[in-house]
């Protein structure tokens, strides 16, 4: 789940730490001295009559051309076996999300069906300022699922899927914009939004009002699915202990996304931490409909971190202390005109 797709590969990459050049164990170039039997050595009868070296002459260069010129060229020419090797299935991956960047939007072999190739447009900025992310056309999905391995794919669901994709996705973005429009001004600005708990944020954010707007885009991103998050590990554990109130089945699904956030003029990068639940009670028992939770938030870095535990401990605490309650009925902590338990 989670594709988008760039229209052109970026025009500077970086290539996976776990990507090998692939030159393990191949025979050097003939031309490699180590690969020449030293006869002459082992000969010395042929070593006898080796002419001698010429002295150089002490008024000439004393380093000699012809040979710089055949270590210069050796050095920088490659061999022809690398110039044909093919490449990696890693190196032709989109850097920006690790999709391929080349979908065709033609029917596959033995394709039976055919499936709509228009695109539909994201409201979900690129961080280039190149427009909007591009969302993939039920025929690139289909053609990226095969691709990929996944040659079982039901086709007639190939549409549904895409309208789920694309769901989900604006749905993380508008999460994500959630946390921006509190933290974008920094942590200070970020507890005012915070402190009266969620069911206030409107409220907040009209009284703190300043006229700007966040402004964030998503650089790039990543699906993980392999890789639990820690939040979603630890909640498999406290659903195996208390199964009524935390049990819940693994996430589908998990993404990293980068968001580009100016900071005091500067763009900095945030990284978002989402996963992906889908509620197969909730579907069995009120209808075929599928419901699905996101639960997004920044990644816990100490900037994160300070983030989540604003925003979380202080609905908690707003909530706990009955903050609803107290600005309806006002009343200090400590009465001085209470009675004493004492006399």
């Amino acid at each position: 789940m989670g594709w988008f797709w760039a229209d052109q590969s970026p025009a500077i990459g970086q290539m996976p730490r776990d990507h090998l050049a692939g030159f393990a164990g191949k025979e050097p170039p003939a031309s490699c001295p180590m690969h020449k039997k030293s006869l002459g050595k082992l000969n010395p009868q042929a070593q006898a009559t080796k002419p001698a070296s010429p002295i150089p002459s002490t008024t000439g260069c004393p380093v000699p051309h012809d040979q710089r010129a055949a270590a210069v060229a050796a050095a920088t020419s490659k061999p022809a076996s690398a110039t044909s090797e093919p490449k990696s299935i890693i190196s032709q991956l989109n850097p920006l999300n690790y999709m391929f960047p080349d979908l065709s939007q033609k029917r596959a072999p033995n394709q039976k069906i055919a499936l709509p190739t228009s695109r539909e447009e994201s409201t979900i900025p690129k961080g280039d300022g190149a427009g909007t992310w591009e969302y993939p056309s039920p025929q690139q999905m289909y053609n990226a699922l095969l691709r990929k391995g996944y040659t079982d794919t039901d086709i007639t669901a190939v549409e549904s899927m895409v309208s789920v994709h694309n769901f989900l996705n604006e749905g993380a973005w508008a999460e994500i914009m959630g946390w921006e429009q509190r933290f974008h001004r920094g942590l200070y600005h970020g507890w005012q939004l915070c402190k009266r708990g969620e069911d206030h944020f409107e409220e907040e954010l009209d009284r703190n009002w300043d006229g700007k707007e966040p402004e964030p885009s998503l650089i790039r991103f990543q699906g993980r699915p392999k890789d639990m998050t820690p939040k979603a590990a630890m909640l498999q554990v406290l659903g195996w202990i208390y199964p009524s109130k935390f049990g819940t089945e693994p996430p589908f699904d998990r993404h990293d996304w980068y968001v580009s956030r100016e900071v005091n003029g500067e763009q900095k990068e945030i990284r978002y931490i989402i996963d992906y639940y889908s509620d197969e009670a909730a579907d069995a028992d009120e209808s075929d409909e599928p419901v699905f939770y996101l639960d997004v938030r920044p990644a816990a870095t100490p900037q994160g971190a300070a983030e989540r535990i604003i925003r979380w401990s202080s609905d908690v605490w707003w909530k706990a202390i009955g903050g609803d309650v107290r600005e309806q009925n006002p009343q200090p902590f400590f009465r001085h005109n209470s009675p004493k338990p004492f006399g």
